[in-house]
């Protein structure tokens, strides 16, 4: 059985006072719980966060790496870097990255690759727009993004993989329980022609407005394993209330 994963993405938010509030509380709030869980903090308070993890089960993640592994390269923090400030994971290919910094499938596998290299467990974001989903495309389009970054991977042990449509990303919209079980189940059938051996204990979070009002109904499904959070993961009770229920 695979053990559920729910991830926080501050994103750029933070600072070292709501910081150690947020992660103080969160931790008191959280009891008992089966899940993996991990915080991903902007990359100048990783070392902050991992102070208030010491004594606590909660993992450590980045939310980028570099696909370089050192150099002249102003403004890169490679992949040995984060794990030597305590990180167990990484977000590679969020859509935002992919939009924002237009970030290429190929790209994404040099980083998954030094992820890797440096013994980090990546986490892989895919997902279609709107526009891909409602022209039909939404299939097609993840599958791309898919064989795109994971074509050459020699290691799917240590990897999850996170949907999440980008049409339901800080909007406030979420896609059904049903549609994002059929996403999660093809994605699934991708990796295991990419991969077969892997394919069963890939874990796959949902990402896309997740709440506690609807955490519960989404991790019932079959091949949903765990949620990749953004904006409840900066409440301290809606977080923990995710947590508890994967």
């Amino acid at each position: 059985m695979r053990q559920p994963l729910v991830i926080a993405n501050w994103k750029m938010h933070g600072k070292s006072a709501f910081n150690e509030a947020l992660v103080t509380e969160f931790l008191a709030l959280l009891k008992a719980y089966r899940a993996e869980c991990a915080l991903c903090p902007p990359s100048v308070y990783i070392e902050q966060v991992a102070g208030l993890l010491r004594s606590s089960n909660v993992m450590l993640g980045a939310q980028d790496c570099s696909h370089i592994a050192e150099g002249a390269y102003t403004g890169e923090v490679s992949a040995e870097m984060l794990r030597d400030c305590g990180c167990g994971w990484v977000i590679v290919g969020h859509s935002e990255r992919r939009q924002y910094h237009q970030e290429s499938d190929a790209l994404l596998a040099a980083k998954l690759a030094m992820a890797q290299r440096a013994d980090l467990k990546p986490v892989l974001c895919v997902g279609e727009t709107q526009e891909q989903r409602e022209a039909g495309e939404a299939e097609q389009v993840v599958k791309t993004q898919l064989q795109g970054a994971l074509g050459d991977l020699s290691d799917f042990r240590r990897l999850a993989i996170a949907y999440e449509p980008v049409w339901a990303i800080g909007t406030g919209l979420t896609a059904s329980p049903e549609q994002a079980q059929a996403m999660h189940a093809f994605i699934r059938e991708v990796v295991r022609e990419l991969d077969a051996r892997s394919a069963e204990s890939l874990r796959l979070l949902y990402g896309g407005s997740v709440k506690p009002g609807n955490a519960a109904e989404l991790f019932a499904q079959a091949d949903i394993d765990g949620a990749l959070v953004g904006g409840a993961s900066l409440d301290p009770e809606a977080f923990a209330a995710i947590v508890s229920a994967a």
